[in-house]
């Protein structure tokens, strides 16, 4: 099934130790997995009620696939006190209150969810179901609803819903209706055959608010962090990140802070420098990508250059002031490849995908959008032209370039980007515009910089 990946026994026991830890079950004590599969929390619990020589609870499997329901089914048909049932659960009706909910919710994006009906069904059921959700956050919110009073939730999904801000609803959700009482980073080898970056999640529903939450990170460092309510991301509080207080926010001080351009044809509009024809290089401006740009090494000279259908304010060109270019775009086969991009149904067929910003040939600051370890470099001259896997900074005053470029690259500005980006695979850093512009400055390294405040 489309997101299911089963649980090793190992990480099983360790999350029904964690589910029992505060309150044995009793004969009577409802336990739900919610998105069973074929059965390894429901088996976990059954072995540890035979180590702890407990009577088995009432357990309820609830599995969507007719195939794995079937197997759980069929492997727990010995016991009287499991039941199975094949429904979709975040869509069938609320039966009854559970004291136990465990489980491995499936890890589907929203843009696999089978179509817009299906994505729309979960936009009207639930709050969580905002911007670019993934399946798992939505069994986060049925199982909070589903919790009984003094119950205990301990669920294993990515990470990525403590600082994204498409979890920003669930994050305040949980906040209002439970006790985040713990949240531990498991391996990223938790899955053998898949490098993921996972997080055990323990929610207590109890009317005493926690004084802290439990925080135990991958390299084995514990800590007690007061996270948000407000929905705000987590991280930060987690990796034991004091925000800076002296000074303004990244993105009060500059012009921009953004992405480069994405042309949405790169082959036709990004050419080896030394292979431009002579009447094409009026039009053309040297480029850089994320593959360029070396963590600790200098600016490299660039030798790609971007074929540039816009004047110097950014605005596009008619066909008939491109001359030269006009008439290489116009040949059929490069003609063909830019309409066939989805942006040539709404804009001029030469237009690159997204606009071209003026502001991207003054100075600035580069970087790499998805890196291991956060580097910035400087453009003084303005004429590189980042591709879409360099993201850059204009700051108001040019003559501030090199001491803000400078702290970036100093190791405060180094902590906060760790405790507050993304991450992508293999501990990699996806560094976001959006983020970045939340990212204060010391008030000593811009103290001369005019401020311009966010609207």
């Amino acid at each position: 099934m489309k997101g299911h990946v089963p649980t090793p026994d190992g990480l099983v026991d360790e999350m029904v130790e964690r589910l029992f830890d505060a309150g044995r079950p009793n004969p009577g004590d409802a336990i739900l997995d919610p998105g069973c599969g074929g059965g390894a929390f429901i088996a976990g619990v059954l072995r540890w009620c035979e180590a702890n020589r407990v009577p088995v609870p009432s357990i309820t499997g609830v599995e969507l696939n007719p195939s794995l329901a079937a197997k759980a089914r069929k492997r727990f048909a010995a016991y009287p006190s499991v039941n199975i049932v094949q429904a979709d659960y975040l869509l069938s009706p609320a039966k009854t209150s559970y004291r136990f909910i465990i489980g491995n919710p499936p890890y589907v994006s929203l843009g696999n969810l089978g179509g817009d009906v299906q994505r729309d069904k979960y936009r009207k059921r639930f709050k969580s179901a905002r911007g670019r959700f993934d399946l798992y956050m939505l069994f986060f919110e049925r199982s909070i609803e589903e919790l009984a009073p003094n119950g205990r939730l301990v669920f294993i999904t990515p990470e990525k819903f403590l600082y994204v801000a498409a979890a920003k609803e669930l994050r305040r959700l949980m906040a209002e209706q439970t006790v985040v009482s713990s949240i531990h980073l498991a391996p990223e080898d938790a899955f053998p055959g898949f490098t993921t970056y996972p997080a055990i999640t323990t929610l207590d529903r109890g009317t005493a608010e926690p004084a802290s939450t439990d925080v135990r990170l991958r390299c084995g460092a514990t800590r007690k962090a007061q996270l948000p309510r407000d929905g705000e991301g987590w991280w930060p509080q987690m990796m034991g990140e004091q925000a800076t207080t002296d000074g303004p926010l990244l993105g009060d001080v500059c012009v921009r802070v953004s992405a480069g351009v994405a042309t949405g044809a790169d082959d036709v509009y990004v050419q080896v420098m030394a292979d431009l024809p002579k009447q094409l290089r009026a039009f053309a401006k040297p480029a850089l990508a994320g593959r360029d740009l070396a963590t600790g090494m200098p600016l490299p000279t660039p030798h790609r250059a971007i074929l540039i259908p816009y004047g110097d304010s950014g605005e596009l060109l008619a066909n008939s002031e491109l001359g030269a270019l006009g008439r290489h775009f116009a040949q059929a086969s490069v003609k063909e490849a830019l309409k066939r991009r989805t942006c040539a149904a709404r804009k001029p067929w030469y237009a690159f995908h997204d606009n071209f910003p003026a502001d991207i040939l003054r100075p600035k600051i580069l970087f790499k959008d998805i890196t291991k370890e956060p580097f910035f470099w400087v453009d003084r001259t303005g004429d590189v032209i980042p591709l879409h896997s360099v993201y850059y900074i204009v700051p108001e005053r040019e003559d501030q370039l090199d001491a803000l470029c400078e702290w970036l690259n100093g190791p405060e500005a180094r902590r906060w980007l760790e405790a507050n980006c993304q991450r992508a695979a293999n501990g990699f850093l996806r560094l976001q515009s959006s983020v970045l512009r939340k990212l204060p400055v010391p008030a000593h390294v811009l103290a001369h910089a005019p401020l311009r405040m966010a609207a």
